[in-house]
Order: structure tokens, then C-alpha cells, then sequence
């Protein structure tokens, strides 16, 4: 085989191989390591499944700090399917939820946000 045939194959393969594994690298580094821990607390607004192709639940929490006070919208992505009916079961229920933050995911593939909810509870009013 000719020297510029093997040069064009390894090109070829370089660039239908390569990206999909420093894709896959990059998705698995940032969905492995948790940046940042914490609970918010509020009342779900919203949950739902969404996205084409890769289906994902985003949902929303209203954090009212002051009685009157406009409430902060948390966004919020689950990506356990238990944890996700918990919560589509608590929306207008006041809650804690448990998240982990997650920096540089790619892409709404994994989520449109980087808060990644691990539990959820019931608060008493």
C-alpha cells in the first residue's frame, strides 16, 4: 500500500475516532466529579420531561425568602426516573431538595441545567 493511502487512512480515522472519544471523555469527567453540594428549599413550580432525542426532567423550584417578596426560580435537572415521580408527586408541596452541581457538562444532552437533583423531601408548613 502507498504511503499517501495509509497517511489518508489514519487521517480519516483520526477524525471520525478521536472526537467522539474526547467527547465521551469530556461527559464522563464532568457528570464523575460534583463541584459543589447543597439543598435548596420551596415549593416545586414544574417538573416535565423534555428534549428530542435525549429525554430529560427539568423542573423548577420558587424560593420565597420574604412573605410578599417576589419568589427566585431555581432550575433544576433530575436525572434518576425514582427521583424524578417523587418529585412530579410533590409539585405545590413545600420541599427540600438535595443537588449536586456539576460544571462543564456538554451540551443538553445530560440536562439543561448543572443542578442535578439526588433527593427530595417533604418540608412541614
Amino acid at each position: 500500500m502507498p504511503k499517501w493511502k495509509r497517511w489518508l487512512i489514519l487521517l480519516l480515522l483520526t477524525i471520525l475516532v478521536l472526537p467522539p472519544i474526547i467527547f465521551s471523555a469530556w461527559a464522563w469527567v464532568a457528570l464523575k466529579f460534583v463541584y459543589a453540594r447543597g439543598e435548596r428549599a420551596g415549593y416545586v413550580q414544574k417538573i416535565s420531561q423534555k428534549g428530542w432525542l435525549c429525554k430529560t426532567w427539568e423542573g423548577e423550584l420558587a424560593m420565597v425568602n420574604l412573605p410578599g417578596a417576589m419568589p427566585e426560580i431555581f432550575h433544576f435537572t433530575v436525572r434518576n426516573q425514582a427521583v424524578a415521580h417523587q418529585v412530579e408527586r410533590l409539585v405545590g408541596q413545600r420541599v427540600s431538595l438535595t443537588y449536586e452541581q456539576h460544571k462543564g457538562v456538554p451540551g443538553p444532552f445530560f440536562g439543561d441545567t448543572e443542578y442535578f437533583i439526588v433527593r427530595i423531601s417533604s418540608v412541614g408548613s
